[in-house]
């Protein structure tokens, strides 16, 4: 994720990093050397009759705009439901451990045990969305007891959310805690396996291929031609209004299929390692185990990861 500080208007129209400019840079060449071709065989095609015109491609360009509009609403929508979960995961985790802390006072390395637990899950579920290795940070956080379950576990993940739930029912049937108050924890436990869930579902069902390929497709078409129809008018000005006009659309469009995938590591993702560490933070600190990490922070092009 972009973490700017506040800028004047005038750098931030020259802003490089976090703008999709770097991505469709190359796209943005092919439509200017395209420009210069239509430009250099105007009075050739000219001769065989052949000749576009603007009219078409306003009103195609009004449809694209508004299909652009609708993709990149059902993208950002995506990811503010992801943002909205990993906020619940925050919030569920903190709620969590304040029970077990409430619950067993007294009971220090019980708390710290379950919230090693805790701080495994949230960095596998990072890694499991991000098809990344956890290994590292799974020995580094699993307790031994539980460490080979979990590591000889395909879904470590949900592996790891059975644990808890595991270490739970054993303070339940020792009579540590009454059903009333395992209740309340269990609660908590589900609101993780549907935080979970919530998020499977959205790296894992993206939005319909045909409708992204039809959109794909329409916006390369008339970037393509554009230049063709502008050439009449315009003349040596083709370039320079082609280009701008294929910006608008290719940006819009590779946003769209950047927002589409939130749990990436693209500099518009949501920054789950900074997510992470901060749960990690408050977990700590919670049960008193210091020094605490360092805070996740942006980097000098202003990514937060």
């Amino acid at each position: 994720m972009i973490i700017r500080p506040q800028q004047h208007w005038f750098r931030r129209l020259l802003g490089w990093h976090g703008s999709v400019l770097p991505h469709i840079l190359f796209r943005l060449g092919l439509n200017l050397a395209m420009s210069v071709i239509a430009i250099l065989t105007y009075q050739w095609y000219q001769g065989f009759g052949f000749r576009l015109t603007i009219a078409p491609f306003s009103l195609l360009g009004v449809s694209i705009a508004i299909f652009l509009g609708f993709r990149n609403n059902a993208s950002y929508a995506r990811f503010i439901e992801a943002r909205l979960l990993w906020g619940s995961l925050v919030i569920t985790h903190r709620s969590l451990l304040r029970q077990i802390k409430s619950i067993l006072p007294q009971q220090e390395q019980a708390a710290r045990e379950f919230a090693a637990l805790q701080m495994a899950f949230s960095w596998s579920l990072k890694h499991q969305l991000r098809e990344t290795s956890g290994r590292e940070d799974l020995l580094r956080l699993v307790p031994e007891r539980w460490r080979n379950e979990v590591m000889n576990s395909p879904l470590p993940t949900n592996r790891l959310l059975l644990c808890m739930g595991t270490w739970l029912g054993e303070l339940r049937s020792k009579g540590a805690i009454s059903d009333i108050l395992w209740q309340s924890v269990d609660a908590n436990l589900n609101q993780l396996s549907a935080i979970m869930t919530g998020c499977e579902r959205i790296a894992g069902t993206p939005i319909p291929f045909a409708y992204t390929l039809i959109l794909h497709r329409t916006v390369y078409l008339f970037c393509s031609l554009l230049p063709f129809a502008l050439a009449a008018d315009l003349h040596f000005m083709t370039p320079l209004v082609s280009v701008f006009i294929s910006y608008t659309f290719l940006s819009l469009e590779s946003l769209a299929a950047e927002l589409e995938a939130p749990f990436g590591e693209e500099p518009n993702h949501l920054p789950l390692n900074a997510m992470c560490v901060t749960i990690e933070r408050n977990l700590r600190d919670m049960n008193d185990d210091l020094p605490l990490p360092a805070p996740a922070l942006p980097d000098s092009n202003f990514v937060l990861n």
